[in-house]
């Protein structure tokens, strides 16, 4: 199918000029983001921006991508119940299955670079298809599949190769159409992973149980398709209206230490977030609860997520991205040490633990409003690139290094919540450290120099930069505390 190259229209009055060629705001080269290649995406949209408007059109389809992705794999569970207990796959083990669903991950992050030079040459919808494509052929050969080898490279590696290119198509769209509700949109986009783990852990079992495994895969194969495929048919970005620079390895970034504080965050925070996802269920029966009762607690733990998700992002908005990723990360520390740890033996104390699910994922809703706020728009896609593939370690062994520290007996998983709270503390100093930056750069910058540098810069009706209001509530927030003028 040729794609179509919209012709150049006069600017009209109270329009925003389209911009081309936009400088890197790092390097000073001119940008190759999706200027340099025709694009479907293209849209009356990217003429005039608006707040929210066809953006929400956006959030609706990335939070129905989302569902059919992440919470896709997040039924991961109820197949290696499944797997373990039926013993229908040949030369399998444990510890082959558990890494079947830790490869999806580990692969979706690592593709990410892939992802994001496809997107700068062919458009973000394309590149969503390509996900589309892979991940309902992921599911179909994982329902032929007979050998663990099978589910390695179909419910493992292709699985994980879709996920990468929808996520990273995605992931990076929805603070393109909004600045004072950024936050809120993007985690409205992200608490689809929440709800679509409720739904298709209780769905997945019921196909098992009456369609039979193979079924299912193939049920699942045919909603993905679909659902992922209309929302590639609406989904719209604002590439060439922000200016974005989709290269895979922007050097630049490596020198920044706002960068690397960011980066800090996240890798910590995914330990942490890993080993309360896979552990919770084994952890309700190590301490002597029913299978069905550690059900439970997980389908409260992917609940608690896509309720958490929106209600973050709206405080978010109010009082500051980075003040609040802060904020949650050291309650998810906070609760790992105190209530997982002194009331987590008790079901109603584990029930309480799991409704702070939201604060344990708070990476999600908050990662690209944040890295907005670190690089800006333009460098987004570029930064995250990076960001996912170095977070390809701790999805890969977060969980492995939780079965090595669980012992046997009482207490078996005393040193595994220990290093949680631990993990989401270290994550904590990391942020925390990122907005002393910010303060710095808030309070050492006059206002002309804030408009033009701040990382939530947003074109607005006559072209030129306004900065987003939300820093006066951000500097009365901060009102009477000491600022940090060196990071």
């Amino acid at each position: 199918m040729a794609l179509r190259t919209p012709s150049p229209e006069p600017a009209q009055p109270g329009s925003m000029k389209p911009k081309e060629n936009i400088p890197n705001p790092l390097s000073g080269e001119k940008s190759t983001g999706s200027d340099d290649s025709p694009v479907e995406t293209d849209s009356p949209e990217e003429a005039e921006f608006k707040e929210g408007g066809y953006g929400w059109v956006v959030v609706f389809s990335v939070l129905l991508v989302n569902a059919h992705t992440w919470g896709l794999n997040s039924s991961y569970a109820v197949f290696l119940a499944y797997y373990l207990r039926s013993g229908t796959i040949d030369g399998s083990s444990p510890l082959g299955f558990a890494f079947v669903g830790g490869l999806s991950i580990s692969i979706s992050l690592l593709v990410s670079p892939v992802a994001t030079w496809c997107i700068g040459r062919f458009g973000t919808a394309t590149t969503l298809r390509i996900g589309v494509v892979l991940e309902a052929i992921s599911f179909i050969g994982a329902s032929f599949s007979t050998h663990i080898w099978h589910l390695l490279l179909s419910q493992g590696v292709c699985f994980g190769l879709g996920l990468g290119f929808c996520f990273t198509s995605t992931v990076g769209v929805v603070p393109q159409w909004f600045t004072k509700r950024r936050s809120f949109a993007n985690s409205v986009a992200t608490c689809g992973s929440g709800f679509g783990g409720l739904t298709y852990a209780l769905g997945t079992n019921a196909m098992i149980s009456n369609l039979g495994l193979a079924w299912a895969f193939r049920i699942l194969a045919i909603l993905a398709f679909v659902v992922n495929g209309a929302c590639s048919l609406v989904l719209r970005d604002r590439n060439k209206a922000v200016g974005a620079v989709h290269i895979a390895f922007h050097k630049d970034l490596f020198k920044r230490l706002e960068f690397w504080l960011f980066v800090g965050w996240g890798f910590f925070s995914l330990l942490g977030y890993v080993i309360v996802v896979f552990s919770i269920t084994d952890y309700a029966q190590s301490v002597g609860f029913t299978a069905s009762q550690g059900s439970l607690a997980a389908s409260i733990f992917n609940l608690s997520q896509g309720i958490g998700r929106p209600v973050i992002g709206l405080v978010s908005d109010r009082f500051g991205r980075i003040n609040v990723a802060g904020i949650g990360t050291l309650i998810a520390g906070i609760t790992a040490f105190f209530l997982w740890i002194f009331a987590g033996s008790h079901f109603p104390g584990l029930i309480v633990y799991v409704l702070f699910g939201g604060f344990a994922g708070v990476i999600w809703p908050c990662v690209a409003p944040v890295g907005a706020e670190v690089v800006g728009l333009q460098l987004l896609p570029s930064a995250l690139s990076i960001y996912w593939l170095v977070l390809v370690l701790p999805a890969t062994f977060a969980e492995v290094i939780a079965l090595s520290l669980k012992t046997s007996g009482v207490g078996a998983y005393l040193n595994v919540q220990i290093f949680t709270g631990s993990m989401y503390i270290a994550s904590f100093a990391f942020v925390w450290l990122l907005r002393s930056w910010k303060i710095q750069q808030l309070e050492l910058l006059g206002p002309d120099e804030k408009q033009q540098t701040d990382g939530n810069q947003t074109p607005g009706a006559n072209g030129e930069g306004s900065s987003e209001p939300r820093h006066s509530g951000l500097r009365a927030y901060l009102h009477g505390m000491t600022v940090v003028k060196r990071v």
